[in-house]
């Protein structure tokens, strides 16, 4: 039985060796077996993305949906670049050549996993941004979560370039000899790095700290800078802040450690909306109090928890400050808001006191009057 089977395999080199009784050239079949094992790889990878095709079909869910986005263009390179290095065996070539075809295929290889390495944190990321939504009344959970995923995601895919950078040059010998002679002045060198990134250290752990104190988080509600804008996005140097009129503010991450700044959704969402105005001492305050609260009750921005009139202050000039105090559900709404009730508050007041609205008082006596 061995011998039938050490037969059959003679037989079969034979003809790998001759077609038509004519010797095939050492190079075309080298090339017969790197297309072969091409073709084999994208034949698995076919195979892969139609399984993962009737998985999405049957089972709803955005892990197969994420995987299938992200990973099948690495996976359709990684497969046939994988099959081809394994080929390598069996042809026939050079020492010379095989070590350049090993090389570049080693590099490839490398190069391709560190990408289906960032394409798996990809997935994981659509995972955790589904399940925690921003797009919720009340969001400070998902801030949270989403803050520090954005954060870790950036770290990690910064290590994998470097990890992978390093393989790659430590790969070539000339480049391990440098490395071996830079370790007899790593001491020196070690104090010099660290001078120069002292800034980027200090950014880097800033991140680290605003990540997990979390002192803003994504999509935060911040008064920076005299601007009012929410948190667009942390990366592990600066923050981006998208302020109201669609411009970018750009600050350094370290800035949120160093300086005050607002933050209107610390906590909660919720805020108290606040309308002054100014008037004259004649002014009732009960209708004041009545016709704010039919503009609240008939406002869907109002989420019915304050409502509240008040004389907080007199001035010099001869007017009263009043406050209208009102509450919302979150920033939007509550700016939005105010704006209604003090364009409805002035309309009313000019509509039906109009006596009241704030008045220059001049005072003039007559010195011939008691002559």
């Amino acid at each position: 039985m061995q011998a039938l089977i050490f037969n059959q395999q003679i037989t079969f080199m034979q003809y790998l060796d001759h077609f038509f009784g004519y010797p095939i050239p050492i190079f075309i079949k080298n090339l017969i077996i790197g297309i072969a094992a091409i073709l084999l790889g994208l034949l698995i990878k076919f195979i892969i993305h139609k399984i993962f095709i009737m998985l999405s079909r049957w089972w709803d869910s955005v892990i197969i949906k994420s995987t299938i986005k992200h990973l099948r263009r690495p996976i359709a390179v990684f497969i046939p670049l994988l099959l081809l290095n394994s080929s390598l065996d069996i042809m026939v070539m050079p020492a010379s050549v095989r070590l350049h075809l090993d090389k570049m295929l080693e590099i490839a290889l490398t190069a391709i996993f560190a990408l289906i390495l960032i394409r798996l944190i990809n997935v994981l990321e659509d995972f955790f941004y589904l399940k925690y939504d921003l797009n919720k009344e009340n969001n400070l959970k998902e801030r949270k979560i989403r803050t520090q995923l954005q954060f870790v995601r950036k770290f990690i895919v910064s290590l994998i370039i470097l990890i992978t950078a390093a393989i790659i040059l430590l790969s070539f010998e000339s480049m391990r000899k440098i490395g071996a002679g830079l370790l007899t002045g790593v001491g020196i060198g070690g104090i010099i790095i660290g001078f120069a990134a002292q800034k980027s250290l200090g950014n880097l752990l800033a991140g680290f700290q605003i990540a997990f104190t979390q002192p803003i988080r994504i999509d935060d509600v911040l008064i920076v800078e005299g601007e009012w804008g929410r948190v667009e996005e942390i990366t592990l140097t600066y923050v981006v802040v998208s302020i109201w009129d669609q411009r970018r503010l750009i600050l350094p991450i370290t800035y949120f450690i160093e300086k005050p700044f607002q933050n209107w959704t610390r906590v909660s969402a919720d805020l108290l909306g606040t309308v002054f105005l100014y008037m004259d001492y004649t002014i009732p305050i009960e209708p004041l109090r009545q016709e704010l609260t039919r503009l609240l009750t008939t406002n869907p921005l109002w989420d019915k928890r304050v409502n509240v009139v008040q004389v907080t202050d007199t001035n010099k000039d001869g007017s009263i400050e009043i406050r209208f105090l009102m509450s919302a559900s979150n920033s939007s709404r509550a700016f939005d808001l105010r704006c209604n009730v003090r364009e409805a508050m002035i309309t009313f007041i000019q509509n039906n006191y109009p006596e009241s609205l704030p008045k220059t008082r001049l005072e003039h006596k007559d010195k011939f009057a008691n002559l």
